[in-house]
């Protein structure tokens, strides 16, 4: 589904008014499309591209949106810019563009690349909304958002010239007219026109056929859609209106009594402003004494800031005292801290030569403690020794005193047998 915007004329989603300026249109390039190669350049819904076919030797039809070439109903579809034909040289003998030129930001590039596609001898059929009216029409609602470019009739005549040098200019209206439509059907027409002067400023759409060679003819053409009874309808139409008057008539009562009721609630308003105003009055009373008391605060707060400033350049002036002093204590310092290096140094080296004197010192000491060592073990050696020594005599004492004690020795003795016991300070 196609969405409708009022910009793409879809059959069945419009006016008749409408469809009629576009279908009309077609008609007009319809009698230009006989036996030729038809490109129909923003072919929308296709309902131009199959007109033009009915005549034509081939039809394209050319959109750059792929929604609405789904609806078109000649074969030969291509989704594609109108400044950016994708075709070659001399590829059609006609080109339709009916209200394109004023969407797009290139519409320059576009009549360059028509010339361009077109054959010797080839037209383009290009119609555009005269400004002056068409901004008439729209002023409560506003320019139309879909149109980049509006042309005057003047501007549009300028622009095709530049690139074609013939155009043939028409002008597309509504009119009214006056029809003599036999009963039985019958073929021929006999159209009288006004010979009035005509205003192109006044029109309502452009229509020119631009070619590169000379053309010939340019008759005015009329299309007539389903002869109607012109009085009929706006007796219609002015039914309607009745109708939307009766209607209007009564929402202009329902407005009346909104209007009363309105008028109730702003006499309920006046009473609230009054009591409003009588509030401001003293709120303003309250302001003028808050006036007073700013400014006396101000003048209470220019003292407070002359004080200030006498405090800061007396802290200034202390400030500059102190800095005076820390860079003198600063010097004090660096002097201080040369000197303590220069004596440490030297505490380092009377330390370095001390310690290498006990380093010596230290080395004999060792020296000596291993003689001591070495001595000690050779005194504990011998102690042990001796204390082997006297057990060993003692255990051989004990021997001997057992033995002289047996009976045995004491009958040996008594009888003059065994050894001779001798004093301990005697050898026998």
């Amino acid at each position: 589904m196609v969405e409708f915007t009022g910009e793409r004329v879809i059959p069945g989603q419009v006016d008749p008014d409408l469809w009629n300026e576009h279908y009309a249109r077609y008609l007009f390039a319809s009698r230009l499309s006989r036996y030729r190669r038809v490109l129909d350049v923003g072919a929308g819904a296709g309902y131009g591209s199959e007109l033009l076919g009915h005549g034509a030797k081939s039809v394209v039809a050319l959109d750059c949106a792929p929604e609405a070439l789904s609806l078109v109903p000649v074969p030969d579809r291509v989704q594609a810019v109108a400044a950016h034909l994708p075709f070659g040289p001399n590829a059609f003998d006609l080109i339709v563009a009916f209200e394109v030129i004023e969407h797009l930001p290139d519409w320059q590039e576009f009549l360059r690349e028509a010339r361009r596609v077109l054959a010797p001898g080839g037209q383009l059929i290009i119609s555009t909304p005269n400004t002056k009216y068409y901004a008439a029409a729209r002023a409560e609602s506003g320019p139309n958002p879909f149109h980049v470019h509006e042309f005057t009739f003047d501007e549009f005549r300028g622009a095709l010239k530049e690139v074609f040098p013939h155009v043939a200019l028409f002008v597309q209206n509504h009119t009214s007219g006056i029809v003599f439509q036999p009963v039985d059907p019958s073929h021929n027409v006999d159209a009288r026109l006004d010979e009035a002067p005509l205003d192109a400023d006044a029109g309502h759409f452009y229509v020119a056929v631009c070619a590169a060679s000379p053309q010939t003819g340019g008759p005015t053409f009329v299309y007539l859609p389903s002869v109607s009874n012109v009085l009929k309808e706006r007796e219609e139409h002015i039914s309607r209106l009745a109708s939307e008057l009766v209607m209007k008539d009564k929402w202009h009562q329902a407005a009346l009594a909104d209007h009363a009721e309105l008028v109730e609630q702003h006499r309920g308003l006046q009473g609230e402003l009054a009591q409003s105003n009588r509030w401001a009055a003293e709120a303003d009373e309250r302001w003028k004494a808050s006036q007073l008391r700013v400014t006396e605060m101000q003048r209470e707060l220019a003292a407070e800031q002359q004080r200030g400033q006498e405090v800061v350049g007396a802290y200034e002036k202390r400030q500059a005292e102190l800095e005076a002093e820390h860079a003198k204590a600063v010097a004090w310092a660096q002097e201080t801290e040369a000197r303590l290096t220069t004596e440490l140094a030297e505490v380092r080296r009377a330390y370095a030569l001390r310690a290498a004197e006990a380093q010596a010192k230290t080395e004999e000491l060792s020296a000596a403690v291993k003689l001591l060592d070495a001595a000690e073990e050779t005194v504990v050696e011998r102690t042990e020794w001796a204390l082997r020594m006297q057990r060993d005599i003692q255990e051989l004492e004990a021997q001997v005193s057992a033995v002289q004690a047996s009976r045995w020795m004491k009958l040996g003795r008594s009888l003059g047998l065994g050894p001779v016991r001798q004093s301990s300070d005697h050898t026998t």
